[in-house]
């Protein structure tokens, strides 16, 4: 009797794992099906964004990739996986990076800043692997491209050109009489190159005199900054050079409190406390950057016949608690400007434009 009751039992429990077993399958398959419903009519590309370091500009640009990429798939019903790195301006690092996007067989690539720019152009010679640069300077310099209309290979991108006599403009706007400029730069940053031969040829043709001061790390630029200082400079000159831009929270109180302006090529230097920055809305740049990365995985649109999309030079961004320390009038000083730009914008010092409250 004990026997056949234990056998019952058994057979219960049997027959009902063997019920929850076929539930879960059908569960599982169910929920296969669905997804495969889901998926059905939906292409996935394979994005791998390298940036160069981490500074204001920089992340801004790949926020708004990011970003405008979310938007994207859901206007034009694709998904974009995004592999995302930084190589903190360490070269070994980068071509790793960009090693592991090839061996992750990425559908494209893109490099934030000239540095990354060109390790992938490197390292896609042979495999053609299409890539959209952002924030290059010079492009055509750097030999990225052919021409800024057809850029005749597998690199196209945003560049942030620099439109240098537009910044020196203000400089001597806000203090005719300046005749000692200093420029600050890192020698070994090819985005910078050209910019300071423009600078140059801008304050030989004033009869102005200037000296240069350069740095590869924040120490550096630090120590160039107490030079300028010691030497009684009345102002500096920046282009877009990202090892300045990473030490500007650095050197920023120093100027100022000595009465130095800081002139820069992004307005990223003036949220990190430079007097003004000058140049492109990087915010747009990022998402003219993502529609382009879509205009050639989804639209299917030819790279080497892709221009390389540029931006109007017009914004100045003054830092008005910075205007405050070097003693000027705000309202004096956007006066000054408006005739050299087509728009004078007011900020506050911060270490991202995500600590800015809106």
């Amino acid at each position: 009797m004990k026997n056949k009751t234990m056998k019952k039992i058994t057979a219960i429990l049997m027959a009902a794992a063997c019920s929850i077993s076929l539930l879960a399958c059908g569960s599982k398959e169910a929920d296969s099906a669905a997804n495969d419903t889901a998926a059905e009519g939906t292409t996935t590309y394979k994005v791998g964004i390298c940036n160069y370091v981490d500074d204001a500009s920089l992340n801004q640009i790949v926020d708004n990739i990011k970003n405008r990429l979310g938007e994207l798939e859901e206007e034009k019903n694709v998904v974009f996986e995004i592999a995302y790195d930084n190589c903190n301006a360490d070269s070994n690092v980068l071509n790793q990076i960009v090693a592991n996007f090839i061996a992750d067989d990425v559908d494209l690539m893109v490099g934030v800043a000239t540095p990354v720019a060109m390790a992938m152009q490197g390292a896609t010679e042979e495999n053609r692997i299409p890539v959209v640069f952002a924030a290059v300077s010079d492009p055509l310099a750097t030999g990225l491209v052919e021409s800024l209309e057809v850029p005749g290979g597998n690199l196209t991108g945003t560049s942030d050109f620099l439109d240098t006599n537009a910044v020196m403009n203000l400089i001597f706007a806000n203090d005719p009489d300046a005749d000692n400029i200093a420029l600050l730069y890192d020698m070994g940053q090819d985005s910078s190159t050209t910019a300071i031969a423009s600078a140059k040829a801008y304050l030989d043709e004033k009869n102005v005199s200037y000296k240069e001061y350069t740095g590869t790390t924040v120490d550096e630029v630090m120590l160039a900054a107490n030079q300028m200082v010691a030497d009684g400079v009345d102002a500096v000159f920046t282009p877009s050079d990202n090892t300045i831009m990473t030490a500007e929270l650095s050197i920023y109180e120093a100027l100022a409190e000595a009465g130095i302006p800081h002139y820069a090529g992004a307005d990223s230097f003036a949220l990190n406390g430079a007097f003004v920055g000058y140049g492109v809305d990087y915010a747009n740049l990022g998402v003219e950057t993502a529609n382009m990365i879509a205009e050639i995985l989804v639209d299917g649109k030819d790279v080497a016949n892709t221009a390389v999309k540029t931006f109007d030079n017009g914004t100045a961004t003054v830092n008005t608690e910075v205007t405050e320390t070097l003693g000027l009038d705000l309202e004096t000083v956007k006066k000054a400007f408006e005739p050299f730009c087509s728009k004078v914008v007011e900020i506050t010092t911060a270490e991202s434009f995500d600590d800015i409250s809106e």
